[in-house]
């Protein structure tokens, strides 16, 4: 890799608001916010709105939705004639 051309790559908490859970990874997003981890260190944190703990697929409170109820309502109103 050519140096000094990538952003800085290092741990960085990413919180989820909406579940008040929290992670640590890598990446290179920055942040002018930390937050002291449980490991004792400080780190940059990272607001999110959504993770895989409040998603709704994640959750399986996912709505499924009547797909062949629609299909045949569509063609009752604009299918075959005849």
């Amino acid at each position: 890799m050519r140096q000094g051309i990538h952003p800085a790559y290092g741990p960085v908490v990413f919180r989820d608001r909406a579940a008040d859970y929290a992670f640590l990874t890598r990446s290179t997003m920055t942040s002018e916010k930390t937050v002291e981890w449980e490991d004792g260190n400080t780190y940059l944190v990272v607001d999110v709105e959504i993770s895989n703990v409040s998603h709704p697929f994640y959750t399986g409170t996912a709505r499924v939705l009547d797909t062949a109820g629609r299909v045949e309502r569509f063609e009752r109103r604009y299918g075959k004639k005849g």
